[in-house]
């Protein structure tokens, strides 16, 4: 039985609806008495009651107008199964039974039947349909099958209405029978499948989540007399209707209340542009010096030296709006102002948007027939100056008024032409000889041919004119007018992070929630002032921000931010305006992408190619597609990414799956031989269209190809997929091998974006193994084993790393494969450098440089951790020589591995050589270097994500000459929650400490000491690490065991050979024993170590040592060196 309100199916017997409990006993058609289930006949009439509706109230045909019931018929083979944005109203006549039940069925039919026609009546005016009468109400839908962009305002408007005319007529009948009649009625507006139309006008839908039975819940929650309406529908009528808030309000079958609104009024707007004045336009902002530019250039024009301004920026970024602001201030008073816009199907119209501007100007409007337009012109012209007569011909015929017999239309085309232009730029020259006049023409980028001659000619004109030529455009339109001097153009991009953030600041204020949303909205809406103003109104009449504007708030989080409903509703209706066969085709365009190959719609259209460019053709000129490239392939591309949205989101889901897997045959068939150039577009379609086998294999391809263009966040989006898609195969020795490989493509670039200290690296490495070895395969073993020995290495598990680095290189000795070989000693010259054995590391870098063959192993990077092992050998090999007191040497090889990084494109090197010369600029204590450096290094670790690579830059920004404990504790913290390998912090960590040292912030410096873990303290810099703690003893008035702390380190720097290191430390304990009296012994402790280097004498510490062994030389008995920063 299903619910004669909500339209859900319940079971045979059922007294009350399961989804909105309303009574489902059988309404009777004559007298409108309720009947149990299973009477034939009504108990209180005797009429029958399986009519459930008197005959003029059957089938919506018996009571739909003409002019509805046509249009509906006409548009319903494009509607049938797809998904609609409706707004649902319900009405019924509240207490009939009460009131009909002691009267005559046929008296009873009299004063129930004109209620209904009421109400049938108002649905009608604003286009709705009604498509159920049920006894002594009706169920109407505003949105189809007619399509409307503003469905809920229509339906406001309705409901307004059937309350004013009942309410009429329940006074005549008190009048006459003392009888009064209420209704009451409800909306919701939300997303429904029609199914079919049928021949009699009934719409059988589905409705997608509570559409209809909040609706039905609304109308039972309303009073006699009133309107209820849920927060749904006010979203999309806000600022046409005027609305009672009730608050939040329980709702029988829905667990949590739903906000309510009463229905009072319809409000003074009109339209949209009204409707959003009402609530007041957001701050305009961020284009302070455009509109100085337009008002210098204006001020030129008005003294006579004509100018022109063109506004070029992509859509949405405020072209219009700052026209807008413009047209509006007190600049502009005493100009006339004329405006005209082309469109994107107005190319093929000559003279298109100045025939606009022309009846704007000439007051023409289109219910003016030829007699009115000639006398108009020729009362306009000749009043203005007789000597324009020769004008009123080209004029009328660009206004296409001229009658058929006139001489102009014998000329020639180009004369008519010729003549035209001629014509209406003396008019307008004329016209600003008596006022200055400011033209402003709107998307040049969809200009025709003519009225771009016509702008070139007027613009020579220009120079001597009272004239104001302002125009927008989008950037690939193109003109000959950027040599002129009075030419001046002005670009406007996505609002600056800065500007949007500011525009967000005044729409979303200061509360400490919303501060996390302004990055995500800038980002999604690239900082698009329409889409950022239409983004915070949907968040807010969705309740994630509450609160008002200026002063929101989160209520919860945001996942990801939708189409605002009022955008989709007019994106949605225009769609819907075209004919079965344009939609049909739109939407096919749709799920090809946002991109369209005509060569792959013309696999799934169902027309002939002939028909296909025809339809493509007018949806170009409706301004849904435009093509975007005829060779070597012709294609096309929505106008807007939205539109894209709206049209895939109303195919259901049934036919998307069907045409994405045609689409993947389709691209297979095209594009084979060149797969590799489509397999993103191939695993898009596989995926979706329900083809694991294929998906797997060309998601694993399209990582890959991914990863070759250092497009790591897309690669392991594909990956990813990949592994999940896999999952829902039969396992088998090939999805098993399948899985290998994608885990081996994975894990490099899972550590490019989180690092190798992500557990999930590990994870993919022994999950890899486990493959391996049920797979039993030798071959590609190697660089999973490589993969674990990375993860020990990055976590600081020295001796695991160093023994699976000598199993990697016995490996890799017993082939012939060189490029393993290279990786082999690729493991262990890190390893070897992380331990405090620089000198032991040296032949592994070096046998690294001598094997490394750019051509044959740049490519190996993206199968090892994301970056090049020839370049990692250098880098690696500068550090190691500055440890081992080779300074300049070190900068040498730090510069040959930056030349190599250059030639090879890979962002991920490229950072790490960067890092790695940070860390080799403060090592030479040329901090100023080291914060440039990493400047260029932050820029392709945050264009690429590559977060564990921005920890020294933390370390190293700019900032006051000393930094005081507050700056340098938020430094640590930032730090310590930054992903990185162990031996990189202790770098970190060192410089750190070192800062707080000099700041004079030595608590702080222990604490930043006390984050090196015990067994980390023996391996890299540990004699730097001890000299530190030295010197944190020495702030602590303990300078006996500060001698120690030096003296240690000096020793273990010593064995280790790191002569930097040992240099260091020496210098802190000559500094030490030279505040203590005891020069001589400080002078014999430093002038040997200072005497061993023969290069980097203008490095920090050299430069140190040195001044310290002069002072000690010349300094007096009972003076002591001063202590300087090492």
């Amino acid at each position: 039985m299903r619910c004669p309100r909500c339209q859900a199916e319940n079971p045979s017997g059922a007294r009350f609806c399961g989804q909105c409990a309303a009574p489902l006993a059988a309404a009777c058609p004559a007298c409108g008495a309720g009947n149990p289930p299973g009477n034939k006949f009504c108990g209180q009439c005797a009429a029958l009651l399986d009519q459930a509706a008197p005959p003029r109230f059957a089938a919506p045909e018996a009571y739909t107008p003409r002019h509805l019931a046509d249009r509906i018929l006409t548009s319903k083979a494009s509607l049938e199964g797809e998904r609609k944005h409706v707004t649902v109203l319900f009405a019924d006549l509240k207490g009939s039974m009460e009131l009909l039940a002691d009267r005559d069925p046929e008296e009873a039919r009299k004063i129930l039947d004109p209620v209904l026609e009421h109400m049938m009546e108002a649905v009608h005016r604003y286009e709705g349909t009604v498509n159920q009468v049920m006894g002594d109400g009706i169920m109407a839908l505003f949105g189809a099958p007619l399509a409307h962009e503003d469905h809920a305002v229509r339906a406001c408007y309705a409901a307004l209405r059937m309350q004013d005319v009942v309410r009429e007529y329940s006074a005549g009948l008190r009048r006459l029978q003392g009888i009064e009649v209420q209704i009451r009625v409800g909306l919701n507006s939300g997303e429904v499948v029609v199914r079919s139309v049928g021949g009699d006008l009934r719409m059988d839908y589905t409705a997608v989540g509570q559409t209809t039975h909040l609706a039905a819940r609304m109308e039972q929650l309303a009073p006699p007399g009133t309107i209820r309406l849920a927060a749904e529908t006010l979203r999309l009528a806000e600022g046409f209707v005027q609305v009672r808030p009730l608050g939040p309000i329980p709702v029988k079958g829905l667990a949590e209340p739903v906000e309510v609104f009463e229905l009072t009024a319809a409000a003074g707007a009109r339209t949209r542009l009204q409707a959003a004045r009402a609530r007041g336009f957001t701050r305009f902002v961020g284009r302070d010096a455009e509109m100085e530019q337009v008002r210098q250039a204006s001020e030129q024009a008005r003294r006579g030296r004509g100018q022109v301004v063109a506004v070029v920026g992509d859509p949405g970024v405020g072209k219009s709006r700052l026209f807008h602001e413009f047209l509006r201030s007190h600049h502009t008073h005493g100009w006339l102002v004329l405006e005209a816009g082309s469109v994107s199907y107005g190319k093929a119209t000559p003279f298109l948007p100045l025939a606009d501007l022309l009846r704007h100007y000439l007051r023409v409007e289109d219910r003016d027939d030829t007699r009115a337009v000639r006398a108009k012109v020729t009362g306009t012209l000749l009043t203005l100056d007789r000597a324009l007569e020769e004008s009123i011909a080209p004029i009328m015929w660009l206004l296409d008024a001229l009658p058929d017999d006139d001489p102009f239309l014998s000329l020639e085309p180009s004369e008519r032409r010729r003549r035209a232009v001629e014509g209406a730029k003396r008019l307008l020259m004329r016209e600003a000889q008596v006022q200055p006049l400011l033209l402003v023409f709107e998307d040049l980028h969809w200009v025709d041919a003519e009225t771009q001659g016509f702008l070139d000619a007027l613009i020579g004109s220009l120079p001597t004119a009272s004239v104001l030529l302002t125009m927008n455009y989008r950037p690939e339109y193109r003109h000959g007018w950027g040599g002129k001097t009075y030419y001046r153009q002005l670009r406007i991009d996505p609002l600056a992070p800065e500007r949007a953030d500011e525009l967000l600041a005044a729409v979303l204020g200061p509360e400490s929630s919303v501060q996390p949303l302004k990055p995500v909205l800038i980002a999604r809406t690239e900082g698009n002032p329409l889409f950022l103003e239409e983004s915070v109104r949907a968040l807010s009449e969705t309740r994630v921000l509450v609160g008002e504007p200026g002063r929101y708030r989160l209520a919860r989080a945001i996942e990801s931010i939708q189409i605002p409903a009022t955008v989709q509703a007019i994106l949605a209706a225009r769609i819907d305006r075209l004919t079965p066969e344009l939609k049909r085709l739109l939407q096919a365009a749709s799920v090809v992408g946002k991109d369209v190959p005509v060569a792959e719609l013309e696999a799934i259209a169902e027309m002939p190619a002939g028909a296909l460019r025809a339809a493509l053709a007018e949806l170009q000129a409706a301004e849904f597609l435009y093509e975007v490239r005829l060779f070597p392939d012709l294609e096309y591309t929505f106008k807007h990414a939205l539109t894209h949205e709206t049209a895939y989101g109303s195919v259901l889901q049934e036919r998307r799956r069907a045409l994405h897997a045609a689409l993947v045959a389709a691209n297979e068939r095209l594009g084979a031989g060149r797969l590799t150039e489509h397999v993103e577009r191939l695993a898009h379609h596989a995926v979706r269209g329900g083809i694991p086998d294929k998906a797997v294999h060309y998601l694993y391809l399209a990582g890959e190809k991914a990863i070759a263009r250092s497009a790591t966040r897309e690669a392991l989006e594909f990956l990813e997929m990949a592994l999940r898609t896999l999952a829902e195969l039969p396992e088998s020795p090939a999805t098993l091998s399948q899985g290998l490989d994608i885990r081996i493509a994975l894990a490099p670039a899972t550590i490019s974006l989180h690092g190798a200290a992500n557990p999930r690296v590990e994870e993919i490495y022994r999950e890899a193994l486990g493959l391996v070895q049920r797979l039993g395969d030798t071959t590609r073993r190697f660089p999973v084993m490589w993969g674990l020995w990375f993860v020990s290495y990055t976590l600081g598990r020295y001796e695991t790393a160093r023994e699976a680095g000598a199993r990697l290189l016995a490996d890799a000795e017993a082939g012939d494969d060189s490029g393993r070989l290279v990786e082999a000693h690729h493991a262990l010259w890190p390893t070897l450098l992380a331990m405090g054995e620089p000198a032991a590391a040296i032949p592994h870098m070096e046998r690294g440089v001598a094997l490394y063959q750019r051509e044959r192993h740049a490519s190996q990077a993206f199968l090892y951790a994301g970056h090049d092992a020839g370049a990692c050998c250098r880098y690696q090999q500068a550090l190691a020589r500055w440890l081992l007191g080779y300074p300049d040497r070190a900068l040498a090889v730090m510069r040959d591995a930056q030349n190599l990084a250059d030639e090879l494109k890979q962002a991920q090197t490229s950072a790490i050589v960067l890092w790695m010369t940070v860390a080799l600029r403060l090592f030479r204590g040329e901090r100023d270097l080291a914060a440039q450096t990493a400047e260029r290094m932050m820029a392709i670790a945050e264009a690429h994500g590559f977060v564990q690579w921005t920890d020294i830059a933390i370390v190293v920004a700019p900032g006051p000459a000393r930094l005081d404990g507050t700056a340098l504790a938020q430094r640590y913290e930032h730090l310590m929650r930054r992903p990185t390998a162990i031996w990189r912090r202790v770098i970190c960590l060192c410089h750190l400490t070192q800062m707080c040292l000099e700041a004079g912030e030595a608590e702080l410096g222990r604490r930043v000491m006390a984050s090196i873990e015990e067994n980390h303290r023996r391996a890299f810099l540990a004699p730097e690490i001890e000299r530190l703690e030295g010197e944190l003893q020495l702030c602590a008035a303990r300078p006996n065991e500060a001698e120690g702390h030096f003296r240690a380190a000096m020793d273990l720097a010593r064995r280790r050979q790191e002569r930097s290191l040992e240099l260091r430390a020496t210098l802190s304990l000559a500094r030490l024993l030279a505040d203590g009296g005891r020069r001589d012994e400080a002078r014999t402790e430093l002038a040997p170590i200072r005497a061993w280097f023969t290069e980097g004498f203008d490095t920090l510490d050299l430069r140190n040592a040195g001044a310290l062994l002069r002072e000690l030389s010349s300094a007096p008995a009972d003076r002591s060196p001063r202590r300087s920063s090492s």
